[in-house]
C-alpha cells in the first residue's frame, strides 16, 4: 500500500550555487507518496490526499520533509574516538586512529561499532554514508552487513597501508589489491551497497601499492576511489619527502592510475594552481570537511573558488576527526568557515550541500539527493521548532528561509522527527 506523507516538502530543480535559493522549491502545504522503495508522486498535499485514497497517511504539519542527508566522506571505524583531545593530523593518526583501528580485526568489534555508528547516523538523519573500513577484511563486511539489514544505501572501501602505519595496520600491493578485488566481487551493487577502492593516503602507501590500486580501479570502472588530498601542510611536506619527483600531491595519485571521474579526494584544502586544473579536467569531487578542518586545525577550505571553477563538492562528518555525527552542524561548520573567507552561504547552498551535492560528489543524484518521481524513498523529516532556543528565532521568521536556518545552525538530533530508507520509517 501507498504512504503518504505531508508537511512542507523541499526538492531542488536546480543547483543554488548557480541559479541562487529559487533553485530549491519547498512546497509549504505538499505531500510525498512512497511505494516500493521510491517516491511515486510529490505535490499539493489535498491534490495527493484526492488521488491516493488508499493510502497510509501521516500529517507531519509545518515540518520539513527534505531528501536524507548524504554523508560523503566518514571513518565509521574511529566512531568509538570521536571528539578525542588535542591532537593535529600525524598525532591524531599515531595517538588514536591507527590503535583503535587494529582492533576490528576482530569481527565481533568491528560488528558492534558498524551497527553503533548506524544508529548514530540514523539518528542525525543521515540515510547514505560513504566510509572507510579499516586494511581488515572483516571491517569491510561488518559495515556492508550493518547497511545491507537496514536496507541503506551504502558505500565503503577496505582501506590500505602498506607503510608508516603500525605492523598490525599493514598489508602489501599485493594483498591489497587481492582483498580489495575480493571484497568489491562480494560487495558491490549487491541490494544498494557500492564498494569503492580506498587507499588511505599517499603518505602510507607505497608507489607500488598505489599503482596496483590504480589498475583495480581501471579494472572496475563503476566503482568509486576515495582518498585523502592536501589536509595540511605538514602533511603535504611529509608527501614531497616520499614522493620527491611528484609534481605536486596530486600527482601522486595520478601517476599512479588514481585521478579521475569517480575519484573522491577528502579535505583539499591547499591545492596547487595545476591541482585545480587537473581535478576539473577530471571532473573529480572534492569533499569538504568543515568540523575536522577546524577541530584538527587544517585550514579553510575554499567553496566559493571550488564551486566557481564547476567542481563536484560534497559535505562530510569526516567521522571522527570530525567532531559531530550530524550534518546539521556539519552544514553550520560549512556556513563558520565560508564567514571566515568572507562569504555568506545561503541556507538553500547549505542544505544542497548536504543532500544533492554529496549525491551528486558519489555520482548518485540519480537515485538520492532529491524528492522527486521515481527517485529513492530516503527521506528526513524536520522539526524546525526543536528547541525553546531555535522556536523562538523561528517564530520571527518572515520567509521559509529563515524559518529553516535557526536548525542549521543549532539544530541536533532533537530536530530529527522521521527517517524513512527506501520508504520505510527507520
Amino acid at each position: 500500500m501507498a504512504e503518504l506523507i505531508l508537511g512542507q516538502v523541499l526538492s531542488y530543480h536546480g543547483d543554488p550555487f548557480v541559479l541562487g535559493p529559487d533553485a530549491v522549491q519547498i512546497n509549504t502545504s505538499g505531500g510525498v507518496v512512497m511505494l516500493g522503495g521510491e517516491i511515486v508522486a510529490t505535490g499539493n498535499a489535498d491534490t495527493l490526499r484526492a488521488q491516493y485514497p488508499q493510502a497510509t497517511v501521516t500529517d507531519y504539519g509545518r515540518a520539513l520533509i527534505s531528501p536524507g542527508f548524504v554523508d560523503a566522506h566518514v571513518h565509521y571505524p574511529q566512531t568509538a574516538i570521536i571528539a578525542s583531545w588535542g591532537k593535529r593530523l600525524i598525532d591524531w593518526l599515531n595517538t588514536y586512529t591507527f590503535p583503535e583501528e587494529i582492533r576490528f580485526a576482530d569481527p565481533a568489534y568491528a560488528a558492534e561499532i558498524a551497527n553503533r555508528y548506524f544508529d548514530l547516523t540514523l539518528s542525525h538523519g543521515t540515510t547514505t554514508v560513504c566510509s572507510y573500513a579499516t586494511i581488515h577484511p572483516e571491517s569491510v563486511d561488518a559495515f556492508f552487513t550493518a547497511a545491507q539489514t537496514r536496507g541503506l544505501r551504502a558505500y565503503a572501501g577496505k582501506t590500505c597501508m602498506d607503510r608508516n602505519a603500525p605492523a598490525g595496520l599493514q598489508d602489501t600491493a599485493k594483498s591489497a589489491y587481492d582483498d580489495s578485488k575480493r571484497l568489491l566481487q562480494k560487495w558491490h551493487g549487491q541490494d544498494r551497497l557500492s564498494y569503492v577502492i580506498t587507499p588511505r593516503f599517499s603518505p602510507t602507501s607505497t608507489p607500488d601499492q598505489l599503482a596496483a590500486l590504480g589498475a583495480l580501479w581501471s579494472e572496475n570502472q563503476s566503482c568509486l576511489m576515495q582518498t585523502h588530498l592536501s589536509e595540511q601542510l605538514d602533511e603535504i611536506a611529509w608527501v614531497k619527502t616520499l614522493y620527491p619527483t611528484a609534481r605536486d600531491y596530486l600527482d601522486t595519485y595520478e601517476s599512479h592510475g588514481l585521478l579521475g571521474m569517480g575519484g573522491l579526494y577528502g579535505h583539499a584544502i591547499h591545492l596547487e594552481p595545476r591541482e585545480i586544473d587537473r581535478l576539473t579536467e577530471m571532473g573529480a569531487s572534492l569533499i569538504h570537511c568543515p568540523t575536522s578542518n577546524s577541530f584538527i586545525g587544517s585550514g579553510l577550505f575554499d567553496m566559493q573558488g571550488t564551486i566557481a571553477r564547476g567542481l563536484r563538492v560534497g559535505l562530510a562528518t569526516d567521522t571522527g576527526g570530525g567532531s559531530s555525527f550530524s550534518m546539521l552542524r556539519t552544514m553550520a561548520a560549512a556556513y563558520e568557515v565560508g564567514q571566515l573567507r568572507g562569504v555568506s552561504l545561503h541556507p538553500a547552498q547549505l542544505w544542497w550541500l548536504a543532500t544533492m551535492g554529496s549525491a551528486r560528489a558519489l555520482h548518485a543524484n540519480t537515485k538520492i539527493g532529491n524528492i522527486a518521481k521515481g527517485m529513492e524513498a530516503d527521506l528526513v523529516v524536520i522539526d524546525l521548532g526543536s528547541t525553546p532556543g531555535i522556536e523562538q528565532a523561528t517564530r520571527r521568521a518572515q520567509t521559509i528561509w529563515q524559518s529553516v536556518f535557526p536548525t542549521i545552525m543549532m539544530g541536533d538530533d532533537r530536530a530529527i522527527k522521521a527517517v524513512y530508507i527506501a520508504g520505510t520509517r527507520a
